[in-house]
């Protein structure tokens, strides 16, 4: 059966090893959406880092966003809804990180009105934090200011760590406070409100439409897109995918570099 809304991760799924959304893939998300289908992104990313995204697809779907704690429609630039974990929360997580994880450091993601908003710094660091890769929108502030607001998630990052290393430390020591997944192997994991995950972001967003898990093809590659992997009546790894991301899906496609996405929508979609 024809699925009713595609979802899909962005880095190392929808985008290449250059970060560029290929003429094949552009064409079959094209045709997904004439075709009166929905498409949506299911991202990591904070709301900010989508317009590259869509200048490249050629139009604004909506965003799953900060791995689903963020619904973020950019054809408007508005927050449609956030998940946060309070300054309570923050500060129980960031004592047990930095207790069990020595030498780690600390940032959060916040949200304003929309991916731009100016009011309301959006990546705030604790000092000498080290980026896992390069992200020119840091604010630096003190510890007791990071953990000061709600923040949609929190980021440990200790370089020269592994992502899985870190976070089956951290899951013997975190229960109520919140969730732990991660996007890369490189020292950086992330925590989001309890409960939140693609799969519920993306449930958010298909539910008022009408659209059950069962008429819904996901697509991801790595531990933060199991959730929705496992949800969708449909979930399919990149060739290029994490062990755990391929466990959770119902089939492997080719790698993101080999137009893995469109490979599978062809199918439906020509």
């Amino acid at each position: 059966m024809t699925p009713l809304l595609v979802a899909t991760d962005v880095d190392g799924t929808l985008l290449d090893d250059d970060e560029n959304v290929s003429p094949r893939t552009r064409s079959v998300v094209r045709a997904v959406i004439d075709a009166g289908a929905q498409f949506i992104l299911a991202t990591g990313r904070p709301p900010r880092w989508v317009q590259p995204v869509v200048d490249q697809l050629g139009f604004a779907p909506m965003a799953v966003c900060a791995n689903g704690a963020v619904i973020y429609d950019p054809s408007t630039d508005q927050i449609v809804s956030a998940r946060t974990l309070s300054a309570d929360v923050l500060g129980e997580l960031a004592e047990i990180a930095t207790r069990v994880i020595p030498g780690s450091g600390l940032a959060v993601e916040r949200v304003g009105r929309s991916a731009h908003d100016a009011a309301t710094p959006q990546f705030v660091s604790s000092p000498g934090y080290e980026h896992a890769w390069l992200n020119p929108d840091n604010t630096e502030v003190s510890v007791e200011d990071l953990l000061s607001a709600p923040a949609v998630k929190l980021l440990i990052r200790k370089s020269g760590a592994r992502s899985a290393d870190m976070a089956a430390a951290l899951a013997r020591h975190i229960g109520i406070e919140g969730d732990i997944t991660y996007s890369t192997n490189n020292g950086l994991i992330e925590i989001v409100p309890l409960g939140v995950s693609k799969a519920t972001g993306i449930n958010e967003v298909a539910r008022p439409l009408g659209i059950e898990a069962a008429d819904v093809v996901t697509f991801g590659d790595m531990p933060n897109d199991v959730p929705m992997l496992g949800w969708a009546g449909l979930g399919v790894a990149m060739g290029n995918a994490h062990p755990d991301a391929v466990a959770a899906a119902d089939e492997v496609t080719t790698t993101n570099a080999e137009d893995g996405v469109a490979r599978v929508l062809e199918r439906w979609w020509l």
